[in-house]
Formats: C-alpha cells, sequence, structure tokens
C-alpha cells in the first residue's frame, strides 16, 4: 500500500520558474521608473530582497516592512530618487504576470501524480501573485487548493500554514502527507516543523551543509514516482483512474 496519499507542493523554483519571472517582471519595474536593468544593478535588488525574505521567514521583520522597504533600500543603495512602495506595487503586478514554468514536464508530472494523490500548493508570496502565476500556468488545474503564506498569515518554515492546508484539505493522518519543495530552510525546515515527511528538489546537486534533512532527495520530479506510486501504478503511468485503494 503507497504511504503517501496528499503531497504539499512548494511553489517557485519548484514547479515555476520563479527566476526568470522576477528577472522580467524587475527589468520591466527598473525600465518604467527610467533605471537601467543591468546584471549589477538587478543583482543589487536581489541580494537586498533575499535578505529581507530570511528576516521575514525567521520572524524577524513583518510582510509589510519587507514590501514597504525593498525598492527603499534599493533606490538608496544604487543612489536613485524614486518612491520605493509604488516601485514595489508595480513590480508586484508585472511579477503576477509571469506564469513561467519550470523546465521539464511539470504540468505531465503533476498529471500522473494527481491521479494516486491528494495535491496542493503551500507557497509563501503574496496572493495576488502566487494565485495568478498559479493559476494561468496551468498548475491549478492538479490542485485541490492553494495556500499562500499572506493569506494565511504565516510564512514558511512555520507550521501554521500547513496546519492551515491539512486542516482545510481533511487530512488528520499526517504519516501520508509529503512536502515538496526546493528550499531546506523554508520546505524541508518547514514540513519537519509541521511533523511530516519531505522530499528536497535538488535540480542543481547542490551540497546540503546540514543540519536540515529531509527524508528524501530527488534531482527531478519525475523521481516522485517510485516515492509516491505503489508498484502497479508505476507499470501504470500514463493510464487513468489509478487512485490509491485506501
Amino acid at each position: 500500500m503507497a504511504k503517501y496519499y496528499c503531497i504539499l507542493f512548494d511553489a517557485d523554483n519548484t514547479l515555476l520558474d520563479f527566476d526568470a519571472a522576477e528577472r522580467k517582471a524587475l527589468a520591466e519595474t527598473l525600465t518604467q521608473y527610467g533605471i537601467e536593468p543591468s546584471s549589477e544593478t538587478m543583482e543589487t535588488y536581489r541580494t537586498i530582497n533575499e535578505g529581507l525574505w530570511r528576516q521575514l521567514e525567521k520572524g524577524q521583520i513583518r510582510r509589510e516592512k519587507l514590501m514597504n522597504e525593498r525598492f527603499t533600500r534599493f533606490l538608496k543603495e544604487i543612489g536613485a530618487a524614486g518612491n520605493g512602495a509604488e516601485m514595489n506595487r508595480f513590480y508586484l503586478n508585472q511579477l503576477s504576470t509571469h506564469p513561467d514554468l519550470m523546465a521539464g514536464n511539470v504540468l505531465d508530472v503533476l498529471h500522473e501524480l494527481a491521479e494516486v494523490a491528494t495535491m496542493a500548493v503551500v507557497t509563501n508570496g503574496f496572493d495576488k501573485v502566487q494565485s495568478r502565476r498559479i493559476k494561468e500556468s496551468g498548475v491549478a488545474a492538479f490542485m485541490e487548493e492553494v495556500f499562500v503564506s499572506e493569506r494565511s498569515d504565516s510564512e514558511k518554515p512555520a507550521r501554521k500554514i500547513f496546519d492551515t492546508a491539512l486542516r482545510t484539505l481533511g487530512v488528520e493522518n499526517r504519516s501520508h502527507v509529503l512536502v515538496v519543495g526546493d528550499s531546506l530552510s523554508s520546505d524541508i525546515q518547514g514540513g519537519i516543523n509541521a511533523g511530516l515527511d519531505t522530499c528536497w528538489l535538488n535540480r542543481d546537486h547542490a551540497e546540503n551543509p546540514g543540519p536540515i534533512r529531509p527524508t528524501y532527495e530527488i534531482n527531478a520530479l519525475e523521481q516522485l514516482y517510485p516515492i509516491v506510486m505503489e508498484p502497479d501504478e508505476l507499470a501504470r503511468v500514463g493510464m487513468k483512474n489509478r487512485r490509491h485503494q485506501v
């Protein structure tokens, strides 16, 4: 009997290509406000933004502070005038228009997994941005629900967003739930905090510096098949009506 009946997926850089979406939206934003979107300028923003997100995940700042300060700090760093809050609003709107999928056959894999498991997205980010990208990418068609940290008022790795997801999905036995994501500090630690098994999607074969240890490690989404599916289901990949028998 298969162990996992519910899969909770991260969104960015697990199913959706956030790096590509960010690159496009940031270039559009800088151009809109008369700033050359050079590689150096864009890297300055990313460094500031990633630092603030790390603080948010650790509970050191609030979401509102991140939104209000990232472009304000960026403008100060590059010595440019402008309204950081206004730039942030424009950037979020642009980001929502880029539903880039990760390379490979993401939707095909989700189609196969949806035949045997209940699936949902649990993602950090802003609701209007993430919900739109997930829907327009085609990912939402395979998900029972999408849980965004802004709406849940909880960022991974806190367990609250996972508790909210399981309660909404009606899942009581956590031993049958698998968390899948690319971030050790956010997705994997979050799953561990919620008492769930975890699967680290390590596409780049990066070294795990420890001490966060996932239950599984894969480098492609297709490698979830033998983890989630029963042997006879594996043999019938591509066929319909293969949902686990309980």
